[in-house]
């Protein structure tokens, strides 16, 4: 199973709210389109540039540097005007990903560029929690 590093707010707006569309300056992998990858946090910094309040939540668990959920990379495209809003980016690959959903707890990992491999000891930690109940959004979390 691969994994994909996403900053912050953008994890949680795929895995606890609305967002669907992940920004890239390439397309998916024709091997990789319907699998199911792992969403992963970044360690750093919020992402450059305002996001709307209207999308994101401040209740969201901002989770840094860990396996936070799963997402099937559905299909991909280049972008064309005014497609994917309002998270769509002009001049990037659209991967569109569906049945998002957040892990019950978050799985602690390292990051890395592109779609990766996680080890084995953090595959194991995420598989574990495949037939756990779905959590619920946070109390005030927008979905």
């Amino acid at each position: 199973m691969r994994a994909l590093t996403i900053r912050q707010p953008y994890a949680d707006a795929i895995v606890w709210g609305t967002k669907r569309t992940e920004n890239r300056s390439r397309p998916i992998p024709a091997g990789h389109l319907g699998t199911t990858i792992l969403i992963h946090a970044a360690k750093d910094l919020h992402a450059s540039g305002v996001v709307a309040s209207d999308f994101t939540s401040e209740t969201w668990p901002d989770t840094r540097s860990a396996i936070i959920g799963t997402a099937v990379l559905d299909s991909c495209h280049q972008a064309t005007a005014d497609c994917c809003v309002p998270w769509g980016m002009s001049d990037h690959w659209h991967w569109i990903l569906r049945d998002c959903r957040p892990l019950p707890r978050p799985v602690p990992a390292t990051g890395a560029l592109g779609l990766w491999t996680p080890p084995a000891d953090v595959l194991h930690d995420v598989q574990v929690q495949f037939w756990e109940p779905t959590p619920t959004a946070p109390t005030g979390a927008a979905s």
